[in-house]
This record gives structure tokens, sequence and C-alpha cells, in this order.
């Protein structure tokens, strides 16, 4: 879309994902409020073909997840779709690759992500957050993994990214109590960047999402392009690609830009190019 104020609105899996952009950014809302936003198998995919969809959409600079409706930002699978989405080897393997595509596209998303988290952060709810650069929650938000509650395991990729944020001593505990633990809690371990009063964390967040939009495309991807290095140990293997992408961002029309509105004490202009 070519108008910067436009905003784009579609639907999948029968309305329970959202895909909406205004402008620069990019919004994936879970959007299942009777059931706390947990996903089935059908939100699973539709959401992952959002987030990939979003990830190629060169007008998008950042994107946001959240939970429609205030109570949730997502509360993990449905248990009620259980005995027919995750009975037998391979119908639990078919939803693991199914809802790991969502958490492998986000993590992997070449543009800054933002969880933008009120209500219950549950489960697979929690691991989807975990796969966002920033997690910002309101003051009402509970965290958890009930895996060891309802007899299941947790995947390791999802437990590797909680204890690479948090740490294997508070990773441990959320892990074997299965509790809830509140927003306050959450900050105190390093879960989520920010707390803020319920009222507050929409406009906080759309005002986080626009001031990043705002900035060199390149000069964000390529922070994201390392920060994802360094998450999987390949800064090594990668140094070569990185240091192509830091190059291209001192040869681009926006380094120029940067530089002439630093010095002309104006708003940088970025394009992209």
């Amino acid at each position: 879309m070519e108008d910067a104020d436009a905003t784009d609105r579609k639907t999948g899996a029968d309305g329970r994902i959202l895909a909406i952009r205004t402008g620069a950014i990019g919004m994936l809302g879970i959007n299942n409020p009777e059931r706390r936003n947990a996903l089935s198998l059908d939100m699973w995919q539709a959401a992952a073909e959002t987030v990939e969809a979003f990830a190629k959409d060169e007008a998008v600079r950042v994107l946001v997840v959240f939970g429609a409706g205030g109570k949730a930002f997502a509360s993990g699978a449905d248990i009620s779709k259980f005995e027919e989405e995750r009975t037998g080897a391979d119908a639990v393997r078919h939803y693991q690759q199914v809802s790991g595509r969502l958490y492998e596209g986000l993590e992997s998303f070449p543009k800054p992500t933002i969880a933008q988290v009120s209500g219950y952060c549950i489960g697979g709810g929690l691991a989807l957050a975990l796969c966002c650069d920033m997690r910002f929650c309101a003051e009402d938000a509970r965290f958890g993994v009930p895996a060891a509650r309802l007899g299941i395991g947790y995947r390791p990729a999802s437990q590797k990214r909680l204890f690479d944020l948090v740490g294997p001593g508070y990773g441990s505990e959320m892990m074997f109590t299965a509790r809830q633990f509140d927003a306050a809690e959450a900050a105190r371990m390093g879960l989520v960047n920010r707390v803020l009063p319920t009222d507050k964390l929409e406009q906080f967040v759309a005002d986080q999402a626009g001031w990043i939009a705002e900035n060199a495309p390149q000069s964000l991807a390529t922070a994201k392009a390392v920060g994802i290095a360094i998450a999987k140990g390949r800064v090594a293997a990668e140094t070569e690609a990185l240091r192509g992408m830091t190059e291209r961002c001192y040869a681009s029309e926006d380094y120029s830009e940067g530089k002439a509105a630093f010095a002309e004490k104006r708003k940088p202009k970025f394009t992209g190019r």
C-alpha cells in the first residue's frame, strides 16, 4: 500500500487470526477471546502464513503480536482439541511441525518484533512471546508453562529460549512448578522489558512501534540479523554475510539522509534504499 496512513485488514482461520497493517506497522492478532485466545491447529497454520506474508511485505518495518479481547495474549494450544489434534505419535508430530512453523517464522522474522501482552500468556502463548524481540506487558499479565500439569513435554527450542532469556534458575522454577507468575515477577526475572498500567499498554506499544518504524530499514535489518546470529551462536559462521549487511548500510541513501538530517537538525526520512 502506498498510503502510509492506510489500514489493511485480513482474517484467517475463520476470523481467529487477524492481520492488520497500519502504515509501516504490521499486527498479528490472536482472536479467540472466549477461550483465552487458545490456538487450534488451523489457527497456528493461519498465523504462520500471516507472519510469512508480513516478512515479505517491504512496507512493514515492525511487527506487533497481540491477543484480542484484552483478557489474554494467548493461552497456548486449545486443550479442548487435544483429543482431535494431539493424540497419537503422528498427530503430535504434525502438530509440532505446524506450530513450529509459526515459532520459527517469528523468531527469524527479519524485522523488529514486539509482543503486547495483556492477561494470560501461558504455555504455547508464552513460547510465542519468547520468539519476539521485545515483550511489553500490562499489570494484569500472567505467565506460566503448565506442561507438567498436563503431562506433556515443552518443545526443546521453546525451553531454550526461556532459559536463554531468564536463566536456568528461573526457567527451571517455571517448568517444574507449572504455576503462574504475575507481571512483577516476570519483570524481576527479565521475562518482560517493561510493565505498563493496563489501560496504557496499547498506546505505549503503538508509540514504540511507531518510533522503531521511523528508523532506517537496512539498519534495523542488520541489527536483527546480528541478534539472531548471536542467539543461535552463529556469529563466526555468518561474519562475512553480516559484514556485508553493515557495509551496505554505509553505502545506502539512508546513510546520506541520516547524516544530512543530523546536520540540518531535522527528522530523517528513510526509504530503505
